[in-house]
């Protein structure tokens, strides 16, 4: 018998390849391909390598996933929330290495102080009418309160989100220098 983490880490990331493969824009073929994409990554071992190399998929990547799939992406500009999810992740890998003070990861395990920096950014989203980053930040809660993560850091934020995060930077900071040449 599978059990609940491992199954969500199977599932998830097989949803993570499923909208992965419909980023290019294939139009009215997206869902179809998505689709496929999903369940051959489950079939030829796709998802389970990406379960081993990047462990289970946050529920912030899972829910972003999710919105792609279903064409609604969250509105209201990627820049900030694509800042803030590298920046954390930054900070943390910061932190592992011993470059910053103290241990981020740790806080993780006890989310008082986490928890408490989460309120304003909770309420900062309700006030704007972010509800779908809202529902996602609520989801990430749920999933480490089920007991789902074991640290709250990894119901927020995981590897391959920081890179999809840092490459959509790299982008837009590409773009944006070849429209001012």
């Amino acid at each position: 018998m599978i059990s609940l983490p491992a199954a969500y880490g199977l599932l998830g990331q097989a949803l993570v390849c499923g909208a992965l493969a419909a980023l290019p824009g294939f139009g009215i073929f997206r869902v179809r391909i998505a689709l496929a994409a999903t369940a051959v990554s489950l079939l030829v071992g796709i998802a389970p390598i990406m379960l081993a190399v990047f462990g289970p998929p946050s529920i912030t990547l899972l829910g972003l996933a999710l919105c792609h799939l279903a064409g609604r992406l969250p509105a209201g500009g990627a820049t900030k929330p694509v800042l803030l999810i590298a920046g954390s992740g930054g900070a943390l890998a910061l932190a592992a290495a011993g470059w910053l003070p103290g241990d981020l990861c740790a806080l993780g395990y006890q989310p008082w102080p986490l928890l408490a920096a989460l309120l304003p950014l909770g309420l900062v989203l309700a006030w704007q009418g972010r509800t779908a980053w809202l529902l996602i930040l609520a989801a990430a809660l749920f999933a480490y309160a089920g007991g789902l993560f074991d640290n709250l850091w990894g119901a927020l934020l995981d590897p391959l989100l920081i890179m999809l995060a840092g490459g959509a930077l790299l982008r837009a900071g590409l773009f944006r220098r070849r429209r001012k040449s």
